[in-house]
């Protein structure tokens, strides 16, 4: 009954406006494993009580899904992404990015996990025409501040943009502000919440680097970064709001996160909010024509052969199209590619999987008013009232 209801009022179409296509994906992890196959990686030591060597994470995706030819090139992991990618050629390309980019061996003790790439391997990103990371996320601080001022003199120093991140509270409050040609802006505000595992003592403040942390999701918060976007925005601008929130486990959507994004669509003039922490995939929601993704996903990370959460498959992600009428913000369609992580390379998913996605989208969906269905290329596109 709701998918008949839904496919009545499914994507408007675009007539002549230009829409504008943002790429958005998950959590891509080029640390620990990943860093070790590429040209450059850095020292193997880890500090984790399940593995002391960098390399033992290659070892355990090989022993799953056999060998990976070491060294690969920079575009190696993004694997049959960079094919979607240039098929639907996006105007700009979001990810978030959670690793630190350094040579800092100084990493937060007690942490347990510590990510890092080596900063020669940055190709990696600008093999994939990346525009944005967001950078508040339980990660980025792994190897210290001198590898969070590393991390970001090398995204600068490639022209990616970022925030969530920065020298002060004052930087890493700001928006990336993204330019694309006769369409309009796109400004990407990053946060971080404690729920992710960010440490407290990572925030930002007028003295020390660290992130955009948010302590609470209250009125108060909302209202605070209502005057954030609009000390930025201009007339015409797409909002974008890139959160970490959350465990890494489990569908269910918190009430609270359900009620923060609501409440920044209603009152902060947020257009999209790109939600990533979990692991998996999780529910999709469309609130007064605003898209709300509450999980994306990893979509590259090293985690091959680990096993206890195999139920998740969190070796499945998804590659979201996001089309917003630059007039007005509001969603026109989100199309959805299908990925599979294997052999630390992003694969196009089998059918199969891809009507497994399918499934739970539905079924999470089932609750937020939303519905998907499969295409005859095995892409999804999501229904909402």
């Amino acid at each position: 009954m709701l998918l008949s209801r839904l496919q009545k009022v499914t994507n408007q179409p675009l007539k002549n406006s230009k829409p504008i296509i943002i790429f958005m994906c998950g959590d891509v992890m080029l640390g620990r494993g990943i860093d070790q196959v590429l040209p450059h990686p850095s020292k193997p030591v880890l500090y984790e009580r399940y593995m002391k060597n960098a390399r033992g994470y290659v070892e355990v995706a090989e022993q799953k899904n056999g060998p990976i030819p070491s060294p690969v090139q920079f575009s190696y992991v993004w694997g049959d992404a960079l094919e979607e990618l240039e098929r639907i050629g996006p105007d700009i390309r979001i990810i978030n990015l959670e690793t630190s980019v350094t040579k800092s061996n100084d990493y937060w003790k007690d942490k347990g996990i510590n990510y890092r790439m080596n900063p020669k391997n940055i190709a990696c990103l600008t093999a994939a025409k990346i525009d944005f990371c967001s950078l508040a996320n339980n990660h980025i601080l792994d190897w210290g501040y001198s590898g969070l001022l590393e991390t970001l003199e090398t995204l600068n120093k490639i022209n990616i943009k970022s925030a969530g991140a920065g020298n002060t509270l004052a930087e890493a409050e700001s928006p990336a502000v993204l330019e694309i040609k006769a369409k309009g802006r796109v400004l990407v505000f990053s946060y971080g919440t404690t729920t992710s595992g960010i440490p407290l003592s990572w925030a930002a403040s007028d003295k020390k680097p660290g992130i955009n942390i948010l302590t609470d999701l209250s009125e108060n918060t909302v209202i605070a970064i209502k005057e954030k976007v609009n000390e930025f925005k201009q007339k015409g601008d797409i909002i974008v709001v890139s959160i970490h929130w959350g465990g890494n486990w489990g569908y269910q959507v918190p009430r609270a996160h359900v009620r923060f994004a609501h409440q920044l669509i209603e009152e902060a003039g947020v257009d999209v909010i790109h939600g990533h922490s979990s692991h998996h995939v999780k529910g999709i929601e469309v609130y007064k024509d605003r898209l709300i993704i509450y999980g994306c996903g990893d979509f590259i990370n090293d985690y091959e052969g680990i096993s206890g959460y195999e139920h998740f498959r969190d070796d499945l992600a998804l590659m979201y199209f996001v089309s917003i009428e630059p007039a007005t913000g509001k969603l026109l369609r989100l199309i959805m590619t299908p990925t599979q992580i294997k052999n630390f390379k992003v694969n196009r998913a089998t059918k199969a999987d891809a009507i497994w996605l399918k499934d739970i989208l539905n079924r999470e969906g089932s609750t937020l008013g939303t519905q998907v269905i499969l295409n005859a290329d095995n892409t999804l596109t999501l229904k909402w009232q």
